[in-house]
């Protein structure tokens, strides 16, 4: 990196490098469709997913296969028909991608379902070629991105014995 250069590349919200764009919206279609393959296929493995304040770690496209049909028997449930998604926030650099999106999942009558905020990190390269793939993602839970009138200051991030060493 040379100096003065940026250590990433910051994307304007509604604003996705097409290949990052696409690899969401072929996850929203594989949910539309019930096609769980589809879904699979957005991932790299081991894959990380945090939600309901639980983190977990699928090995492969297997273990994480069983909790995706789960998932669309909720959905299949819950009368969801439609997914749509905005670009919140993105980072680029290198072979790694970071991005905030805001999802709305949809009934047939046009109600929302869910409305939630989802965090990912992409990589790409290496085995995975120029493909980008989903390696974590979290959803945040209600509130969970507010601060409640209250600026972090980051007294809590380390015991005062940090040396600075990465």
């Amino acid at each position: 990196m040379s100096e003065g250069e940026a250590p990433f590349e910051a994307v304007e919200a509604a604003s996705l490098p097409v290949a990052i764009e696409a690899v969401f919206r072929a996850y929203a279609e594989g949910f539309d469709d019930f096609d769980a393959d589809r879904i699979l296929g957005c991932f790299a493995y081991p894959v990380t997913i945090w939600q309901l304040d639980k983190g977990n770690i699928f090995v492969d496209e297997e273990e994480l296969a069983e909790n995706i049909e789960a998932l669309l028997a909720v959905y299949e449930t819950e009368g969801i028909v439609r997914s749509d998604f905005a670009a919140l926030d993105a980072a680029i650099s290198g072979n790694t991608a970071l991005v905030t999106l805001a999802w709305r999942q949809e009934r047939i009558d046009g109600d929302a379902a869910m409305e939630f905020v989802c965090r990912y990190t992409l990589r790409r390269g290496g085995s995975l070629g120029e493909s980008w793939r989903i390696v974590l993602a979290v959803n945040e839970e209600p509130g969970e991105d507010e601060l409640e009138d209250e600026e972090w200051d980051g007294s809590e991030a380390t015991d005062g014995n940090w040396d600075g060493a990465p």
